[in-house]
């Protein structure tokens, strides 16, 4: 139970703007071999999905904010973020997965008030995606 604990804490907060590497975790748990590989990936997209889902949430209601001295983000950026975001779509949700781009492109899905159903949906699939093909090297690998 705590190595399921410790990999959904570590997909949580990877999820969110803070660096850590759920990935390590999943590969680490997967080489043990003592755990099921499904339930492992299915802990590991739920905490990356709900961790993502406090993104959004920071995003749906960071706006209000905008003029504050202390807002993360100056004017202009925040308005290529959100050109950015019009351009491609819910469908750059897709990408939610890639490092650096990923974590921001779900801040910024809330702030474009994108609807919550099809923001989990879209990344659910992108996150889950990715730990099923990282749980395949892994395993091919060993």
């Amino acid at each position: 139970m705590i190595a399921y604990i410790g990999l959904f804490g570590s997909a949580f907060i990877a999820a969110t703007i803070l660096p850590l590497q759920s990935e390590a975790v999943l590969v680490t748990l997967l080489v043990a071999g003592a755990h099921p590989v499904s339930v492992l990936i299915i802990v590991a997209t739920v905490g990356n999905v709900l961790g993502s889902v406090v993104n959004w949430c920071l995003g749906r209601f960071l706006l209000r904010f905008k003029e504050k001295p202390w807002f993360p983000t100056s004017k202009g950026q925040l308005e290529r973020a959100q050109n950015w975001y019009r351009r491609y779509g819910r469908w750059s949700l897709l990408g939610s997965w890639l490092p650096v781009v990923g974590d921001p492109l779900t801040v910024v899905a809330g702030v474009m008030r994108e609807p919550l159903v099809p923001f989990l949906v879209l990344v659910t699939i992108a996150k889950g995606t990715r730990y099923l093909v990282l749980a395949a090297l892994t395993l091919a690998w060993l």
